[in-house]
Protein backbone atom coordinates (compact mmCIF):
# COMPACT_ATOMS: atom_id res chain seq x y z
CA UNK A 1 0.00 0.00 0.00
CA UNK A 2 1.25 3.35 -0.96
CA UNK A 3 1.43 5.96 1.88
CA UNK A 4 -1.06 8.78 1.82
CA UNK A 5 -0.09 12.39 2.75
CA UNK A 6 -2.12 15.42 4.19
CA UNK A 7 -0.87 18.27 2.66
CA UNK A 8 -1.36 22.15 3.45
CA UNK A 9 -1.90 24.67 0.89
CA UNK A 10 -1.73 28.35 1.26
CA UNK A 11 -2.15 30.88 -1.51
CA UNK A 12 -1.10 34.07 0.18
CA UNK A 13 -1.50 37.20 -2.32
CA UNK A 14 -1.24 38.29 -5.55
CA UNK A 15 0.37 35.68 -8.02
CA UNK A 16 0.00 32.69 -5.22
CA UNK A 17 -3.64 32.37 -6.29
CA UNK A 18 -2.28 31.08 -9.86
CA UNK A 19 0.94 29.51 -8.73
CA UNK A 20 -0.34 26.91 -5.57
CA UNK A 21 -3.17 25.72 -8.45
CA UNK A 22 -0.77 25.33 -10.68
CA UNK A 23 1.21 23.62 -8.54
CA UNK A 24 -1.56 21.46 -7.03
CA UNK A 25 -2.30 20.40 -10.41
CA UNK A 26 0.74 18.61 -10.97
CA UNK A 27 0.69 17.22 -7.61
CA UNK A 28 -2.05 15.51 -8.71
CA UNK A 29 -0.70 13.78 -11.70
CA UNK A 30 2.11 12.17 -9.76
CA UNK A 31 -0.46 9.35 -8.58
CA UNK A 32 0.22 9.83 -4.85
CA UNK A 33 -2.29 9.99 -2.19
CA UNK A 34 -2.74 12.90 -1.65
CA UNK A 35 -5.50 14.91 0.62
CA UNK A 36 -5.23 18.48 0.68
CA UNK A 37 -6.48 21.33 2.87
CA UNK A 38 -6.40 24.62 1.84
CA UNK A 39 -5.78 27.63 4.69
CA UNK A 40 -4.65 31.82 4.41
CA UNK A 41 -2.29 33.95 5.25
CA UNK A 42 -0.69 37.21 4.10
CA UNK A 43 -1.18 40.89 3.95
CA UNK A 44 -4.84 40.27 1.93
CA UNK A 45 -5.83 37.98 5.03
CA UNK A 46 -4.44 40.78 7.59
CA UNK A 47 -6.70 43.27 5.60
CA UNK A 48 -9.71 40.95 6.14
CA UNK A 49 -9.15 39.93 9.55
CA UNK A 50 -6.44 41.71 11.01
CA UNK A 51 -4.09 39.26 11.41
CA UNK A 52 -1.44 37.60 8.52
CA UNK A 53 -1.31 34.28 10.23
CA UNK A 54 -5.01 33.40 11.90
CA UNK A 55 -4.89 30.72 14.71
CA UNK A 56 -6.75 28.53 11.91
CA UNK A 57 -3.84 28.62 9.95
CA UNK A 58 -1.33 27.68 12.08
CA UNK A 59 -3.32 24.84 13.04
CA UNK A 60 -3.49 23.16 9.24
CA UNK A 61 -0.15 23.16 9.41
CA UNK A 62 0.75 21.83 12.07
CA UNK A 63 -1.55 18.93 11.80
CA UNK A 64 -0.49 17.81 7.95
CA UNK A 65 2.49 16.30 6.85
CA UNK A 66 3.93 19.55 4.65
CA UNK A 67 2.44 23.29 3.93
CA UNK A 68 2.86 24.39 0.26
CA UNK A 69 3.13 28.46 0.07
CA UNK A 70 2.39 30.69 -2.63
CA UNK A 71 3.57 34.13 -2.21
CA UNK A 72 3.38 36.87 0.76
CA UNK A 73 3.16 40.54 0.06
CA UNK A 74 5.06 42.64 2.98
CA UNK A 75 4.75 46.65 3.03
CA UNK A 76 7.97 48.56 2.78
CA UNK A 77 6.55 50.78 5.72
CA UNK A 78 5.32 49.66 9.30
CA UNK A 79 1.91 49.23 9.49
CA UNK A 80 0.64 48.61 13.49
CA UNK A 81 -0.53 45.15 14.02
CA UNK A 82 1.00 43.63 10.82
CA UNK A 83 3.59 41.11 11.26
CA UNK A 84 5.27 39.20 7.28
CA UNK A 85 2.81 35.89 7.25
CA UNK A 86 6.21 33.88 6.16
CA UNK A 87 8.61 35.31 8.83
CA UNK A 88 5.91 34.72 11.63
CA UNK A 89 5.41 30.98 10.33
CA UNK A 90 9.27 30.88 10.50
CA UNK A 91 9.41 31.93 14.10
CA UNK A 92 5.99 30.68 15.51
CA UNK A 93 6.96 26.91 14.18
CA UNK A 94 10.44 27.12 14.70
CA UNK A 95 11.33 26.73 11.04
CA UNK A 96 14.98 26.90 12.02
CA UNK A 97 16.68 26.04 8.84
CA UNK A 98 15.77 28.08 5.16
CA UNK A 99 17.00 25.79 2.44
CA UNK A 100 17.61 27.66 -1.41
CA UNK A 101 18.95 25.15 -4.07
CA UNK A 102 20.59 27.09 -7.00
CA UNK A 103 20.27 24.51 -9.74
CA UNK A 104 21.20 24.95 -13.08
CA UNK A 105 17.97 24.43 -15.61
CA UNK A 106 17.25 24.90 -18.98
CA UNK A 107 16.02 28.75 -19.16
CA UNK A 108 17.59 31.32 -20.80
CA UNK A 109 20.17 33.08 -18.50
CA UNK A 110 21.07 29.60 -16.58
CA UNK A 111 24.72 28.89 -16.05
CA UNK A 112 25.93 25.31 -16.94
CA UNK A 113 27.47 23.28 -14.01
CA UNK A 114 26.06 25.38 -11.05
CA UNK A 115 24.10 22.92 -8.30
CA UNK A 116 24.96 24.77 -4.73
CA UNK A 117 22.56 25.21 -2.08
CA UNK A 118 21.96 28.05 0.35
CA UNK A 119 21.17 26.94 3.53
CA UNK A 120 20.02 30.17 6.09
CA UNK A 121 19.78 30.43 9.43
CA UNK A 122 15.89 31.51 9.72
CA UNK A 123 15.07 32.53 13.31
CA UNK A 124 17.54 35.20 14.40
CA UNK A 125 20.10 37.79 13.45
CA UNK A 126 18.97 41.08 11.95
CA UNK A 127 15.62 39.50 11.35
CA UNK A 128 14.84 39.41 15.10
CA UNK A 129 13.25 42.72 13.91
CA UNK A 130 14.32 44.56 17.28
CA UNK A 131 14.56 48.41 15.80
CA UNK A 132 14.43 51.63 17.90
CA UNK A 133 14.53 55.07 16.86
CA UNK A 134 15.99 58.55 18.95
CA UNK A 135 15.85 62.15 18.13
CA UNK A 136 13.19 62.40 16.06
CA UNK A 137 14.61 59.89 13.95
CA UNK A 138 18.14 61.22 13.15
CA UNK A 139 19.26 57.65 14.52
CA UNK A 140 17.95 53.92 13.97
CA UNK A 141 19.54 51.18 15.70
CA UNK A 142 18.59 47.53 14.98
CA UNK A 143 19.64 44.84 16.93
CA UNK A 144 21.36 41.37 16.11
CA UNK A 145 21.04 38.35 18.22
CA UNK A 146 23.44 35.40 17.80
CA UNK A 147 23.10 32.23 19.66
CA UNK A 148 25.15 29.15 20.19
CA UNK A 149 22.65 27.05 20.03
CA UNK A 150 20.75 28.68 16.96
CA UNK A 151 24.47 28.22 14.99
CA UNK A 152 24.80 24.91 16.43
CA UNK A 153 21.52 23.80 14.82
CA UNK A 154 21.76 25.35 11.75
CA UNK A 155 25.53 24.31 11.17
CA UNK A 156 24.85 20.52 12.36
CA UNK A 157 21.55 20.44 9.35
CA UNK A 158 24.05 22.05 6.63
CA UNK A 159 27.01 19.48 7.23
CA UNK A 160 24.49 16.95 7.34
CA UNK A 161 23.32 17.95 4.14
CA UNK A 162 26.22 18.44 2.31
CA UNK A 163 27.43 14.83 3.88
CA UNK A 164 24.18 13.86 1.63
CA UNK A 165 25.81 15.29 -1.78
CA UNK A 166 28.05 14.00 -3.90
CA UNK A 167 30.97 16.05 -3.37
CA UNK A 168 30.78 16.49 0.94
CA UNK A 169 31.58 20.34 0.96
CA UNK A 170 30.81 22.98 2.76
CA UNK A 171 31.55 26.60 3.02
CA UNK A 172 30.35 28.61 6.36
CA UNK A 173 30.26 31.91 5.53
CA UNK A 174 30.13 35.27 7.39
CA UNK A 175 31.81 38.62 8.80
CA UNK A 176 33.99 37.59 11.51
CA UNK A 177 36.69 40.01 10.50
CA UNK A 178 34.51 42.88 11.25
CA UNK A 179 31.88 42.10 13.86
CA UNK A 180 34.28 39.33 15.91
CA UNK A 181 31.40 38.94 18.54
CA UNK A 182 28.46 38.15 16.44
CA UNK A 183 29.60 36.63 13.43
CA UNK A 184 32.36 35.42 15.23
CA UNK A 185 29.94 32.96 17.46
CA UNK A 186 28.34 31.93 14.42
CA UNK A 187 31.54 30.81 12.82
CA UNK A 188 32.86 28.56 15.41
CA UNK A 189 29.94 27.52 16.40
CA UNK A 190 29.35 26.42 12.65
CA UNK A 191 32.68 25.14 12.37
CA UNK A 192 32.72 22.88 15.49
CA UNK A 193 29.32 21.22 14.32
CA UNK A 194 31.21 20.51 10.48
CA UNK A 195 34.04 19.11 12.77
CA UNK A 196 31.97 16.46 13.75
CA UNK A 197 32.17 14.94 10.23
CA UNK A 198 35.42 14.35 9.37
CA UNK A 199 34.39 13.14 5.78
CA UNK A 200 33.35 16.50 5.25
CA UNK A 201 35.33 19.39 3.33
CA UNK A 202 34.86 22.44 5.17
CA UNK A 203 36.23 25.78 5.27
CA UNK A 204 35.15 29.48 6.43
CA UNK A 205 34.86 32.82 3.74
CA UNK A 206 33.89 36.12 4.38
CA UNK A 207 30.76 36.97 3.13
CA UNK A 208 32.01 39.70 0.81
CA UNK A 209 34.49 36.93 -0.64
CA UNK A 210 31.63 34.25 -0.83
CA UNK A 211 29.38 37.24 -3.09
CA UNK A 212 32.40 38.03 -5.86
CA UNK A 213 33.45 33.56 -5.68
CA UNK A 214 29.41 33.24 -6.59
CA UNK A 215 29.78 35.69 -9.50
CA UNK A 216 33.19 34.30 -11.00
CA UNK A 217 33.46 30.51 -9.98
CA UNK A 218 30.16 29.61 -9.02
CA UNK A 219 30.93 25.72 -9.36
CA UNK A 220 33.10 25.69 -7.09
CA UNK A 221 30.31 25.96 -4.04
CA UNK A 222 28.70 22.82 -2.96
CA UNK A 223 26.44 24.19 0.37
CA UNK A 224 27.04 27.33 2.24
CA UNK A 225 25.87 28.11 5.16
CA UNK A 226 25.42 31.57 7.27
CA UNK A 227 23.21 33.66 8.79
CA UNK A 228 20.01 35.26 8.24
CA UNK A 229 20.08 38.59 6.21
CA UNK A 230 23.45 36.77 4.47
CA UNK A 231 21.21 34.40 3.12
CA UNK A 232 18.60 36.53 2.24
CA UNK A 233 20.52 38.22 0.11
CA UNK A 234 23.57 35.73 -1.17
CA UNK A 235 20.54 33.09 -2.12
CA UNK A 236 18.81 35.80 -4.54
CA UNK A 237 22.19 35.78 -6.14
CA UNK A 238 22.63 32.19 -6.39
CA UNK A 239 18.96 32.54 -8.10
CA UNK A 240 20.29 35.05 -10.32
CA UNK A 241 23.13 32.42 -11.78
CA UNK A 242 20.27 29.89 -12.38
CA UNK A 243 17.74 31.96 -14.29
CA UNK A 244 15.82 34.16 -11.64
CA UNK A 245 13.72 33.65 -9.04
CA UNK A 246 11.08 32.51 -11.87
CA UNK A 247 12.28 29.12 -10.76
CA UNK A 248 13.74 29.70 -7.07
CA UNK A 249 12.37 27.47 -4.89
CA UNK A 250 12.73 27.07 -1.01
CA UNK A 251 12.25 25.34 2.10
CA UNK A 252 11.92 26.31 5.69
CA UNK A 253 12.16 23.51 7.47
CA UNK A 254 11.82 22.90 11.31
CA UNK A 255 12.24 19.63 13.48
CA UNK A 256 8.07 19.20 13.28
CA UNK A 257 6.89 20.82 10.51
CA UNK A 258 8.21 21.93 6.88
CA UNK A 259 6.69 25.04 4.98
CA UNK A 260 8.05 25.22 1.04
CA UNK A 261 7.73 28.22 -0.85
CA UNK A 262 8.83 29.76 -4.20
CA UNK A 263 11.18 32.85 -3.04
CA UNK A 264 9.77 35.20 -5.46
CA UNK A 265 7.21 37.66 -4.05
CA UNK A 266 3.70 38.28 -5.05
CA UNK A 267 4.04 40.45 -7.82
CA UNK A 268 1.05 42.41 -7.83
CA UNK A 269 2.23 43.98 -11.51
CA UNK A 270 1.37 40.70 -12.89
CA UNK A 271 -1.34 39.35 -10.51
CA UNK A 272 -4.72 38.33 -12.01
CA UNK A 273 -3.05 37.89 -15.58
CA UNK A 274 -2.98 34.40 -15.34
CA UNK A 275 0.81 34.22 -16.91
CA UNK A 276 2.59 33.86 -13.49
CA UNK A 277 5.39 31.28 -14.03
CA UNK A 278 4.78 28.29 -11.73
CA UNK A 279 7.93 27.27 -11.74
CA UNK A 280 10.08 28.20 -8.55
CA UNK A 281 6.59 26.42 -7.23
CA UNK A 282 6.06 23.07 -9.12
CA UNK A 283 9.87 22.86 -7.76
CA UNK A 284 8.88 23.86 -4.54
CA UNK A 285 6.95 21.12 -4.23
CA UNK A 286 9.59 18.90 -5.37
CA UNK A 287 11.12 19.70 -1.76
CA UNK A 288 8.48 18.96 -0.63
CA UNK A 289 8.27 15.43 -1.89
CA UNK A 290 12.21 14.73 -1.15
CA UNK A 291 11.08 15.93 2.70
CA UNK A 292 8.22 13.25 2.34
CA UNK A 293 10.12 10.55 1.16
CA UNK A 294 9.33 10.39 -1.97
CA UNK A 295 11.96 10.97 -4.02
CA UNK A 296 11.50 8.73 -7.11
CA UNK A 297 8.73 11.23 -7.44
CA UNK A 298 10.46 14.12 -7.02
CA UNK A 299 12.76 13.23 -9.52
CA UNK A 300 10.09 12.75 -11.94
CA UNK A 301 8.48 16.19 -11.12
CA UNK A 302 11.89 17.98 -11.38
CA UNK A 303 12.78 15.72 -14.95
CA UNK A 304 9.19 16.93 -16.30
CA UNK A 305 9.88 20.32 -15.11
CA UNK A 306 12.65 20.31 -16.96
CA UNK A 307 11.49 18.76 -20.21
CA UNK A 308 8.99 21.89 -20.47
CA UNK A 309 11.30 24.30 -19.67
CA UNK A 310 13.86 23.06 -22.12
CA UNK A 311 10.52 22.29 -25.20
CA UNK A 312 7.92 24.60 -24.21
CA UNK A 313 5.33 25.97 -23.67
CA UNK A 314 7.21 28.83 -21.51
CA UNK A 315 5.41 31.85 -19.75
CA UNK A 316 6.00 35.20 -20.79
CA UNK A 317 9.21 35.95 -18.24
CA UNK A 318 10.82 32.68 -20.18
CA UNK A 319 9.96 34.65 -23.98
CA UNK A 320 7.05 32.31 -24.36
CA UNK A 321 3.31 33.05 -24.58
CA UNK A 322 1.87 30.08 -22.12
CA UNK A 323 -0.36 31.07 -19.22
CA UNK A 324 0.57 29.55 -15.92
CA UNK A 325 -2.31 26.56 -16.05
CA UNK A 326 -0.78 26.04 -19.80
CA UNK A 327 2.61 25.87 -18.11
CA UNK A 328 1.36 23.33 -15.25
CA UNK A 329 -0.48 21.40 -17.51
CA UNK A 330 2.34 20.50 -19.70
CA UNK A 331 4.19 19.49 -16.39
CA UNK A 332 1.45 17.05 -15.71
CA UNK A 333 1.45 15.87 -19.56
CA UNK A 334 5.34 14.86 -19.31
CA UNK A 335 4.63 12.57 -16.15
Amino acid sequence: MSKSYKICLIEGDGIGHEVIPAARLVLEATGLKLEFVEAQAGWETFERTGISVPEATLEAVTHTDATLFGAATSPTQKVPGFFGAIRYMRRKLDLFANVRPAKHHPVPGSRPGVDLVVVRENTEGLYVEQERSYLDGEIAIADTVITRRASARIGEYAARLAMSRPRKQLHVAHKANVLPLTQGLFMKTALAEAARFPELKTQDIIIDNCAMQLVRNPERFDVIVTTNLFGDIISDLTAGLVGGLGIAASGNIGEKHAVFEPVHGSAPDIAGQGIANPAATILSAVMMLEHLGEHQTARRVETAVDRVLQEGPRTPDLGGSATTLQFAEAVARAL
